[in-house]
């Protein structure tokens, strides 16, 4: 007898009242996994979707506000060696002060960096790009970490190290 047959002769033996019930625990497994399965991701997904589209769309605006500043850098017309060099030097004067020296060697000009602080780094970082179109080439950066005197102050980090800046050919 094979278990298909065994199986239809067990449910004609069951009662009425049995076959019933078996039929709607049957019907709440089907419900239950229906439920799990498909529509509770569903709905997860569904009521995430409004918190998700908000920041996708800050994403977009982030993105649209960079291509935008990208063309713009793109358009700006291109500066001699000289006017990158002069451009660079007073970037590092302005934004790195005693903490920044600057060396040139062709087109590559190396700042020496001695306790710059992250801000005046990516302050920097910027007006080199900005003002004197150039771009880090290389960046050997170390983090120091310096404890404060005042126990509730915490630490403040600064760096140290040389970022080789790319400048125009001559």
């Amino acid at each position: 007898m094979t278990s298909a047959a065994s199986l239809s002769a067990r449910w004609a033996r069951l009662a009425q009242r049995e076959r019933r019930l078996v039929q709607i625990a049957i019907a709440l497994v089907g419900a239950a996994a229906l439920w799990w399965l498909a529509l509770s991701p569903a709905l997860t997904i569904l009521r995430g979707a409004d918190a998700r589209h908000r920041q996708l769309d800050a994403q977009l605006q982030q993105m649209q506000a960079l291509q935008a500043q990208a063309q713009a850098m793109q358009a700006q017309p291109k500066l001699s060696y000289d006017e990158a060099l002069r451009a660079l030097e007073t970037a590092v004067k302005q934004g790195l002060g005693s903490a920044g020296q600057m060396q040139v060697a062709g087109e590559r000009a190396t700042v020496t960096l001695k306790g710059v602080s992250p801000e005046a780094l990516a302050q920097w970082l910027t007006q080199a790009r900005v003002n004197a179109r150039c771009v880090p080439r290389e960046a050997r950066l170390v983090r120091k970490v310096a404890l404060s005197a005042n126990p509730g102050a915490g630490s403040t980090a600064n760096w140290d190290g040389t970022v080789v800046m790319s400048l125009p050919a001559r």
